[in-house]
């Protein structure tokens, strides 16, 4: 048992290491970059980090479900039952959130993954007539 949690650590980590590698475009954050190249880096960060967190919740509710398929006593079964669940609502929950984000970014007309509301041109009027 120790192994396989073991493993999962590792798989877990090169999760979190590999997408950089693979990635067409690699964002660095150097200091000429100032605060917005921070804060861009943060987001992309982010951007990979949630994708992850919601395969974890998955592997974690397939896990258990193995688990519970696999066992026998009525304890284990429980426990595994019992993780099982929180593992649903934990996608459940994360999915949600991801939708609701994804709602207010189309009702404020904000571009996805951008920081930049769109605004409609305003005309003004002319107040000086050339007559």
């Amino acid at each position: 048992m120790k192994k396989l949690s073991h493993l999962f650590l590792v798989i877990f980590l090169l999760s979190l290491i590999l997408p950089n590698f693979v990635s067409a475009q690699i964002y660095l954050y150097t200091p000429d970059k100032g605060i917005p190249g921070l804060i861009n880096l943060i987001g992309s960060w982010l951007k990979l980090l949630f994708p992850i967190i919601i395969s974890f919740a998955i592997v974690w509710f397939a896990w258990f479900a193995y688990k519970y398929a696999i066992f026998d006593t009525d304890a284990e079964k429980t426990n595994a039952k019992h993780q099982m669940t929180w593992g649903l609502i934990a996608i459940f929950v994360m999915v949600s959130v991801w939708g609701f984000v994804a709602i207010l970014q189309n009702t404020f007309g904000t571009t996805k993954g951008g920081n930049s509301i769109k605004i409609q041109d305003v005309v003004t009027p002319v107040t000086d007539y050339d007559y």
